[in-house]
């Protein structure tokens, strides 16, 4: 069983959630001295054993073992559900390829609320979770994104959340933001700005918990032929080849590559 548990309020655990983890042979937590409290307030009796990220290959076969043996077992995290920003990928992956049954129980997760609660198109969204610590790799990420129309949220800590701000300023432009903080807590607070007004007045904001950055998608370019022919003509007079041309004005423009090289080959 993958159950979720309380991002901040213990308040949001589910009877189902309480009742499975009552009922399984021994629970998989993320960190037991915090799980320890949750079982704790629910007066749940079953042993734990730690399951985190840096163990996550080493308990997968302990977790088969018991499975095998017809045990039932129950991962949880110290907030939200398992497998969102979270461990237990792989062991589900392990987990199925053995042919076992995965049962998600439905429960608290940071991103549903803080989405719902923007005022942003929540109809179709990109959640990306927290992003690669090494810059190169956050840099790339995010060029990949700058076009990405849907709306998009991501998670990052109190100590590099204006950096990052900024990072998101600079790739997709000024676009509307919702930064929830401290959700379903006492001091919940959202945010509801632009980037470039966050970013040039960083002090609205308390840096204290996990941050839930929404960000608004990109707004599609109605371009006719003639003007994406003139931008592939400038990259080409620069040297460029068609299949270059083609991808960086596709890159800064959100134009279908289909089009755009249809319209290269003619040129």
């Amino acid at each position: 069983y993958i159950v979720p548990t309380p991002i901040g309020n213990l308040g949001d655990m589910t009877f189902r959630a309480v009742e499975t983890l009552k009922a399984v042979t021994m629970i998989g937590a993320e960190d037991t001295r915090t799980s320890g409290k949750l079982l704790k307030y629910y007066e749940i009796d079953t042993p734990m054993f730690s399951y985190h990220k840096f163990n996550e290959r080493s308990r997968v076969d302990k977790v088969l073992d018991l499975l095998g043996n017809g045990e039932d077992v129950a991962i949880i995290t110290d907030a939200g559900t398992p497998g969102i920003s979270d461990p237990s990928s792989i062991l589900i992956s392990e987990v199925l390829k053995k042919d076992f049954d995965v049962e998600t129980l439905p429960g608290a997760t940071a991103f549903v609320p803080a989405i719902v609660s923007s005022g942003l198109n929540c109809n179709r969204f990109h959640f990306i979770g927290f992003i690669a610590d090494k810059e190169k790799n956050k840099i790339e990420l995010l060029n990949d994104l700058k076009n990405e129309k849907s709306t998009m949220i991501f998670y990052e800590s109190p100590h590099r959340l204006h950096k990052f701000l900024n990072q998101l300023l600079t790739t997709f432009g000024d676009r509307k933001v919702a930064i929830g903080r401290e959700l379903s807590k006492l001091h919940e607070t959202y945010y509801r700005t632009t980037l470039k007004k966050v970013t040039h007045s960083p002090e609205m904001i308390t840096l204290k918990g996990e941050f839930v950055i929404v960000v608004e998608g990109a707004i599609a370019v109605d371009m006719n032929d003639e003007e994406i022919c003139d931008l592939l003509k400038k990259e080409l007079d620069d040297g460029k080849s068609k299949k270059a041309a083609v991808k960086i004005v596709c890159e800064n423009t959100g134009v279908k590559r289909n089009r755009a090289y249809e319209l290269a080959l003619k040129l």
